[in-house]
């Protein structure tokens, strides 16, 4: 069984990316930091990488997505409300992000999502597996 996530993003300004993260509301793990990049620490056992550019492609020979003309992929985090779901979104849009997305809610779900300075698309949303209709 797989115990931690580490996701790796690749950001074009850490400074910038560390501040707008900040005011979303996650904190950074200092051991893991330096000018190449910076540990998110999403949950206990997540985290996201952010790598500066010149850094992410030592780790690959594939250019960098052009968040501005596709997606890399969708970062999709769970959350304990509905409540939960609309601070996290307008923390990041007072900070600086778009929302590109109309919201979801079926009843036993319930979404946002929100596309940060770099373009990197996030999810965030609460389920009640519990409600989820048979299928």
């Amino acid at each position: 069984m797989i115990n931690q996530i580490f996701v790796n993003l690749p950001v074009k300004d850490l400074q910038k990316s560390i501040a707008f993260f900040t005011k979303v509301g996650f904190t950074f793990n200092p051991k893991f930091t330096n000018e190449h990049g910076t540990c998110m620490i999403i949950g206990e056992n997540i985290f996201a990488m952010l790598l500066v550019h010149t850094h992410f492609t030592s780790f690959t020979k594939k250019p960098i997505a052009d968040t501005a003309k596709g997606a890399e992929v969708i970062l999709a985090v769970a959350v304990d409300s509905k409540e939960q779901v609309d601070e996290y979104v307008q923390k990041a849009v007072t900070a600086g992000a778009t929302t590109p997305m109309e919201n979801q809610d079926h009843g036993w779900m319930y979404s946002k999502g929100f596309q940060d300075p770099d373009g990197h698309l996030w999810e965030i949303f609460w389920m009640d597996e519990k409600a989820m209709p048979k299928q």
